[in-house]
């Protein structure tokens, strides 16, 4: 009969063998480790942070005088104006919708919830252009509904309405898609124990079901607004591109880089720059309060 001393050995040496494999491993992969970290920096500084700093250094090339006259011209106010205008609507009635069908969708069963789910990715699936052509098709003065809303003096295409369902409609997924898959993970049972206990449909989502999502959909508004502030094809297609009337921050900016005015191009570009780097470090903020 083997001592138990003599058993021990074998396991000792069979697990000091392991950790030099995975030791060698590990020291024969630190070149591939490097050069894939290596190119990934190189991407990034590339493409993402090298183009965010020329849009700044172009932006301030002629100096801060030229660049908050390029901002607080009448065109660029009015476009402004119209961007925060249009996010203004767009975002509280995404919140309202987006988490109504995220909640439909997570917590019943009845028909059409597929169907449902499939219209909520509808947007990301469907260029922003198209969707835009859509609504002249459908709201313009020779589309279908057209001679009806003429009829009742109501403009819509060329017009602060037409720039407010087309980013509307491009924005809609983003709260529900950051709250769905949170509601679906958590499951039914605390709602079941308030339903239980008494409380209403209202108070089991108000008090329940929402404080338990709220950073997802804080993550949610903030993709929405971004999107919302910097959407360019939709827009760009039911807006009729009038300086001063319908044109957003985005087209402001196109418009003044094809006239060669490329400081003021960038200088109004600033804008949009610094919002995304703003959404991209309260993403990150919300993500780390999920976790």
């Amino acid at each position: 009969m083997r001592s138990p001393l003599s058993l021990e050995v074998p396991l000792q040496s069979r697990h000091l063998s392991a950790l030099v494999r995975h030791r060698l491993a590990f020291d024969e992969s630190v070149w591939v480790r490097r050069a894939l970290i290596g190119l990934a920096l190189s991407f990034v500084g590339l493409f993402l942070v090298l183009p965010l700093v020329t849009v700044f250094a172009r932006a301030l090339g002629e100096g801060p005088a030229r660049y908050f006259h390029a901002l607080t011209s009448r065109e660029a106010l009015a476009a402004i104006r119209l961007t925060l205008f249009t996010a203004a609507i767009v975002v509280p009635v995404n919140l309202v919708v987006g988490v109504a069908a995220a909640w439909l969708i997570a917590k019943f069963r009845f028909p059409g919830r597929s169907l449902l789910l499939t219209l909520v990715d509808l947007p990301f699936s469907v260029s922003p252009v198209i969707a835009g052509l859509a609504f002249v098709l459908l709201l313009g003065r020779s589309g279908l509904l057209g001679p009806w809303l003429q009829s009742i003096d109501v403009q819509v295409i060329f017009s602060t309405p037409g720039i407010v369902l087309a980013t509307l409609f491009v924005t809609f997924p983003f709260v529900a898609r950051e709250v769905l898959p949170l509601m679906q993970s958590q499951g039914n049972d605390q709602e079941e124990a308030a339903l239980t206990l008494g409380a209403s449909g209202f108070q089991t989502f108000f008090r329940v079901t929402l404080p338990r999502v709220k950073w997802a959909l804080l993550s949610g508004v903030v993709l929405c607004n971004a999107r919302a502030m910097g959407e360019f094809g939709a827009v760009s297609v039911v807006s009729g591109h009038i300086r001063g009337v319908t044109n957003t921050v985005p087209l402001h900016v196109e418009i003044l880089y094809n006239e060669y005015d490329s400081t003021g191009a960038f200088a109004v570009a600033s804008l949009l720059t610094l919002l995304a780097v703003v959404t991209l470090l309260v993403k990150k903020f919300v993500e780390w309060r999920t976790e």
